[in-house]
């Protein structure tokens, strides 16, 4: 896990497929909210930072998405909300919130890693290949970064 972290980090530079970084809207409705919200949702950064699991249950294929609230805040004190999914109309096949992974760098900001599942019609073993959800958020800016580690090529 701890090499994933490195290349978590490394990532930046890299030509990674990035996914879909969008605002909080109908996905991150509380009924997403994946239970129990104990196990499904975690803070950071003394609190000002909370990840959660979303299942939006349609497409079956891509129904988990990850919810990410965080500074900065705006004018009327609310954090910034954001939906991140596989791509824009679409979530991840499975995301395992429990093998959730964080770290911190300075020059760069909070990195998480999260092992999922994407779906491959074209596999006509499975139809899915595991893959790690990377992403880097900038609490200061609020950029978050993101791609997908394939998992066995």
């Amino acid at each position: 896990m701890k090499a994933l972290l490195g290349l978590l980090f490394a990532m930046l530079a890299g030509t990674a497929q990035a996914q879909s970084v969008g605002e909080c809207d109908w996905r991150a409705s509380a009924r997403n909210l994946v239970e129990p919200w104990e196990q499904n949702s975690r803070t950071f950064a003394n609190g000002a930072v909370r990840v959660a699991l979303l299942d939006t249950v349609e497409p079956a294929a891509g129904a988990f998405h990850l919810l990410v609230i965080s500074p900065p805040v705006n004018e009327m004190g609310d954090p910034q909300c954001r939906v991140i999914s596989y791509s824009d109309s679409i979530g991840f096949s499975g995301l395992t919130f429990g093998g959730l992974q964080a770290q911190y760098d300075p020059a760069i900001g909070l990195g998480f890693a999260i092992p999922g599942t994407e779906y491959v019609p074209e596999d006509d073993t499975t139809g899915y290949r595991p893959i790690y959800l990377l992403l880097t958020l900038n609490q200061q800016t609020g950029d978050i970064q993101t791609t997908i580690e394939r998992v066995g090529g």
